[in-house]
């Protein structure tokens, strides 16, 4: 796996039946994805854990 890149920006659109992701990192680069609906939900959901749960002292 490649090193993680600083996240800048975040776009979001539908595409059809799906949503695109659109990731704009620190260096320029953009990263396209597409997702469905359940996908979105479940991002959703596994980023409203990580909110709610206590920050690590790392």
């Amino acid at each position: 796996m490649s090193a993680a890149k600083k996240l800048v920006r975040i776009l979001a659109a539908r595409s059809g039946d799906s949503i695109e992701l659109a990731f704009a990192t620190a260096d320029g680069d953009t990263v396209k994805v597409l997702a469905s609906e359940d996908q979105i939900d479940q991002l959703v959901d596994e980023l409203e854990d990580i909110l709610n749960s206590p920050a690590d002292d790392d």
